[in-house]
C-alpha cells in the first residue's frame, strides 16, 4: 500500500468581472479495490453551490456553480489517497487471445460496443498504414502485442510538453511523430478501436520520485486502457512505456479526450484577456510539510 497526497490547482483570471456558468469538475478518483480516497477537499472561489453525482461512466463529478461576478475562478482540489497496485503478472489464461480478432464474450460486447468503434477519420490512411507496421505476426498474444505497442510509441515518438489545446488528431500525431502524453493516450486508443479492441482515455495523475525519468509528471496524465478476456480493463501508459504500474493514479474513463477535462464550463461577459494556470503536486503522504 502506498499513501500518497495530491494537490490539483486550477487558476483562471480575467482584465474584467465575467460571471460563471456551471462547471463540472473531474478531480475526485472513485473508490475502489485498487484505490481508496482517505480525505477529498475542494477550496473554490469565488464561493457557489456544488453538487456530487456519478456520470453515465460511474466517474465522480462536481457541479460546481460560481456566485456572482469575479476576475478569477480558483479550484483548488486536495486530496489523500491509498493505493494498493496490482503489478500486470503473466499468468496462464484459458484463452489468451491473439492479435486480431480479439474475441470478447456476448455480455460484453453489449456494454464495450461504445468503446470498438473509432471517433476519428482517417481520410488520408496514415494512421492505418502506421498500425498496420505495428502488426506482426496474428498469431502474437494479444497482452505481448500490446505491450510491443505500448513501448514502440514510447519509443518512436518525441514528447513535447502542452499544457492547453484539444489531444491531436491520431493521423497528425504520426505525421509529426510528436505529442503529448494525451495525444500518445489518444492515438493508442483510437489504432486499437481500428483492430477491435475495447479501448478507452483515461485521466489522472502520474507519481514518480524521479520526475526528470518521467514524461507528463507535474501535471494531469493520461494514457489508455483495454478490455483483455480474463484480463479486464488493464492499463498502457504509451507517453512512458508502463503497463499496470502504481504509478498511474486513475481519476476518470471517457470515450475521448474532449470528455474528459477536470475542468470544463463557460463564463458570461466580455472578460479581455484570459490566463489559465495549472500546477499539480503528487506526493508520499509522510512528506507533506506542516502546516504554519
Amino acid at each position: 500500500m502506498v499513501r500518497l497526497c495530491i494537490r490539483h490547482e486550477t487558476l483562471y483570471t480575467y482584465e474584467r468581472p465575467v460571471r460563471f456558468s456551471t462547471h463540472r469538475l473531474l478531480v475526485r478518483p472513485r473508490d475502489s479495490h485498487a484505490t481508496r480516497v482517505i480525505s477529498a477537499h475542494l477550496t473554490l472561489s469565488p464561493k457557489g453551490d456544488t453538487r456530487w453525482l456519478y456520470d453515465a461512466l460511474a466517474n465522480s463529478v462536481c457541479c460546481f456553480t460560481p456566485r456572482g461576478e469575479s476576475t478569477a475562478l480558483s479550484i483548488v482540489s486536495d486530496l489523500t489517497i491509498e493505493r494498493f497496485p496490482a503489478s500486470l503478472m503473466r499468468r496462464d489464461v484459458a484463452d489468451p487471445q491473439t492479435v486480431t480478432p480479439i474475441v470478447y464474450a456476448a455480455a460484453d460486447r453489449l456494454v464495450l460496443a461504445p468503446f470498438t468503434q473509432p471517433v476519428t477519420e482517417d481520410a488520408d490512411g496514415r494512421l492505418l498504414g502506421w498500425l498496420r507496421e505495428q502488426v506482426g505476426s496474428l498469431n502474437e498474444p494479444a497482452l505481448d502485442f500490446l505491450l510491443r505497442l505500448n513501448r514502440n510509441i514510447h519509443a518512436g515518438f518525441e514528447y513535447s510538453a502542452r499544457d492547453q489545446g484539444a489531444a491531436q488528431d491520431p493521423g497528425h500525431t504520426v505525421a509529426i511523430r510528436s505529442g503529448t502524453c494525451r495525444d500518445f493516450a489518444w492515438l493508442m486508443v483510437e489504432a486499437l478501436r481500428r483492430l477491435g479492441y475495447a479501448a478507452r482515455f483515461v485521466t489522472g495523475y502520474l507519481y514518480s520520485a524521479k520526475t526528470a525519468s518521467v514524461r507528463g509528471a507535474g501535471a494531469t496524465h493520461a494514457w489508455c486502457e483495454v478490455f483483455l478476456p480474463e484480463l479486464g480493463w488493464t492499463e498502457f501508459d504509451p507517453t512512458n512505456a508502463l503497463a499496470e504500474s502504481p504509478d498511474l493514479i486513475p481519476v476518470a474513463v471517457t470515450r475521448t479526450p474532449a470528455e474528459a477535462a477536470p475542468v470544463s464550463g463557460a463564463i458570461y461577459g466580455d472578460g479581455g484577456q484570459s490566463t489559465l494556470t495549472v500546477h499539480v503536486d503528487v506526493r508520499p503522504a509522510a512528506t507533506i510539510p506542516a502546516a504554519a
